[in-house]
């Protein structure tokens, strides 16, 4: 059986040798979609400590006060419905975990309004209208649960505690020490079993854990890194802002969300809507 590594890991911070220039992965089969209007990254113990509602199932009767009821991620989860995310697994998910507790108390009131908010060291939360529609396309409709999933960017650890209830195993990496710290402290108290944080360098990907059913990455680059494609499972489906125009990191650079799957044939890519995401970056701080 192939050992899994103890948490917390650190990852080699050398970069892989094989990198991609400004066009992409080799020889990829491209599709370009219209553009379509958006709204606008473990502590072992017992799985059981987080219950997660079945996707089937109708919400949960609210209760709690304030941030902790129910009801506020129940109307999240409407407001997500009505934007056009269908998967319901991603809608359940999306309801189980409580965005309030990602995101500094001075910003609690926006926890859940459809916006990104900063989390320090010029990263941000994502806006639960990408985080879901990023994970949407990332089961592309599947039945069950991810298998092994690769996450770029851990950030406050929000969506790496969504995908926990969506994949069998997630590894999400974090190259800033400051984030990886405060994603472990935001996410002891729902003791996912399933959840490994990484810190290292995300543009090396985590190789040990390959290959991967899906990867999803929460900062966009000129291109997909040759090493998140390697460590793809062939039939596997990777998605990630990438730069379309201007310089990499620049104010005038356009990104746009990449859904590429991995086939024996080759790669294909898919560009949809237009996002704005932080830099990708290679190294740790």
């Amino acid at each position: 059986m192939k050992q899994r590594p103890s948490f917390p890991a650190r990852l080699d911070t050398t970069l892989a040798k094989n990198r991609p220039n400004a066009h992409g992965v080799a020889t990829p089969i491209v599709t370009i979609a219209a553009p379509q209007p958006t709204g606008a990254a473990l502590l072992p113990t017992s799985a059981s400590a987080v219950k997660r509602p079945p996707a089937h199932a109708n919400p949960a009767a609210p209760h709690g006060h304030g941030m902790e009821s129910s009801a506020v991620r129940a109307r999240m989860v409407h407001k997500l419905a009505a934007g056009g995310i269908s998967d319901a697994h991603v809608l359940a998910a999306m309801g189980a975990i409580e965005r309030h507790r990602f995101v500094d108390s001075a910003l609690i009131n926006q926890a859940y309004e459809d916006t990104s908010l900063p989390i320090g060291l010029g990263q941000t939360i994502s806006k639960p209208g990408v985080v879901s529609r990023m994970l949407e396309l990332l089961r592309n409709g599947s039945n069950g649960k991810l298998g092994r999933v690769l996450e770029i960017g851990t950030g406050c650890g929000y969506q790496a505690a969504v995908l926990s209830c969506l994949a069998t195993e997630v590894y999400s990496i974090e190259r800033l020490r400051g984030l990886h710290d405060r994603a472990r402290d935001n996410l002891r108290h729902l003791r996912l079993a399933n959840l490994h944080l990484l810190f290292g360098d995300g543009m090396v990907g985590y190789p040990k854990g390959a290959p991967y059913a899906a990867i999803i990455a929460a900062a966009g680059g000129e291109a997909v890194p040759q090493a998140w494609v390697d460590q793809l499972a062939v039939g596997g489906r990777l998605v990630a802002p990438v730069v379309t125009m201007g310089a990499p990191g620049s104010a005038g650079g356009a990104q746009a969300l990449l859904v590429l799957d991995k086939t024996a044939q080759g790669v294909r890519q898919t560009l949809l809507e237009a996002v704005y995401f932080v830099p990708l970056k290679s190294g740790i701080a």
